[in-house]
C-alpha cells in the first residue's frame, strides 16, 4: 500500500477512533489468561504507546518514532514469549474491539485488520504450546 493510501487510511479512521479502539482493546487483553503474562507494566503507558504506534502504522504523524525511535516491533517484543496461540488471542481481542467501535465492517477497518494480522504473525517468536 502506498504512502498516499496509508495517509488516506489514517485520515478516514482518525485519531478519535484509534483512541476508542485502544480503550476497547486493552480490557479484553487484560481479561485474557493467555495474554496477561506478557502484558506487564503500566497499562496507561502501554495504551499510550499503542495509540502512538497505531497512528503511525495507519499513515498518520510519526508520533511513536518521534518519542521512542523506529518501532522495530519484532525486536521490541522478543523479550516476551509470543506463541501462535497468543498471537491468535491478541487478534481475537482486536477483532472484538474492532466490532465494539464500529470498524469491523468498514473498508478501512478491513484493511487495518488485515495489516494487523500480518503484524501478529511476524511477532510470533516461540512455537511452544501450552501443556
Amino acid at each position: 500500500m502506498s504512502e498516499l493510501h496509508l495517509q488516506l487510511l489514517y485520515d478516514r479512521i482518525g485519531a478519535e477512533k484509534i483512541e476508542e479502539l485502544v480503550n476497547a482493546f486493552y480490557p479484553k487483553v487484560y481479561a485474557n489468561p493467555d495474554l496477561i503474562p506478557i502484558f506487564t507494566g503500566d497499562v496507561g503507558q502501554i495504551m499510550s504507546k499503542q495509540r502512538l504506534f497505531l497512528t503511525q502504522f495507519l499513515g498518520g504523524p510519526p508520533l511513536y518514532s518521534n518519542r521512542y525511535g523506529h518501532p522495530r516491533m519484532r525486536a521490541r517484543h522478543l523479550p516476551h514469549e509470543i506463541t501462535p496461540k497468543r498471537a491468535e488471542a491478541w487478534l481475537r481481542c482486536m477483532k472484538e474491539a474492532f466490532e465494539e467501535v464500529g470498524l469491523a465492517d468498514t473498508p478501512e477497518g478491513e484493511v487495518f485488520y488485515d495489516r494487523l494480522t500480518q503484524v501478529a504473525s511476524i511477532m510470533v517468536n516461540s512455537e511452544k504450546t501450552a501443556p
